[in-house]
């Protein structure tokens, strides 16, 4: 017979699998014990989810199914005067909703694929996805505002 308090226990812990963005090495954190300061299990430097993670085609797909948590992506391009724009509402976003969000970036030019594949024709476009599937999407610079209430999206009602 399982012990319930083991399966509740086993269920209410939150992972991201993320890279390092030392070394890139693909490391899973347990969420709930972010703020004690996760380390890269190769490189041994911090892993930082307080602000938004870059991810590329070959790591995208491992980050998003290895994440418990909602992942809002923003898919941009360093020329790209709204994506500029984004970037600190999504660097305050990370940081505000630490643990309960994984904010990612896809740079577009160096990352083809992805993008391609969800038809991504303008940029910025952010979507969230939970447990891996999409469940929101906002093309187009928008206030914070707005990214909060394409997050709720994901919140269970």
């Amino acid at each position: 017979m399982i012990n319930d308090s083991t399966t509740t226990a086993a269920k209410a812990e939150r992972v991201a699998t993320v890279a390092c963005q030392f070394c890139s090495t693909l490391n899973r954190v347990t969420l709930d014990r972010v703020s004690q300061g996760p380390k890269c299990g190769s490189c041994g430097r911090p892993i930082l989810l307080d602000r938004p993670l870059h991810v590329s085609d070959d790591t995208f797909q491992q980050v998003l199914s290895g994440t418990d948590i909602p992942v809002l992506v923003d898919f941009y391009a360093d020329w790209c005067g709204p994506c500029k724009m984004m970037a600190p509402i999504l660097d305050e976003l990370a940081h505000d909703r630490l643990g309960e969000v994984l904010v990612l970036k896809m740079d577009t030019d160096r990352n083809p694929v992805t993008p391609s594949g969800f038809g991504i024709r303008g940029i910025p476009t952010m979507i969230l996805f939970d447990h891996g599937r999409e469940t929101a999407r906002q093309t187009g610079a928008a206030p914070r505002p707005q990214i909060d209430m394409l997050l709720a999206r994901s919140q269970p009602q």
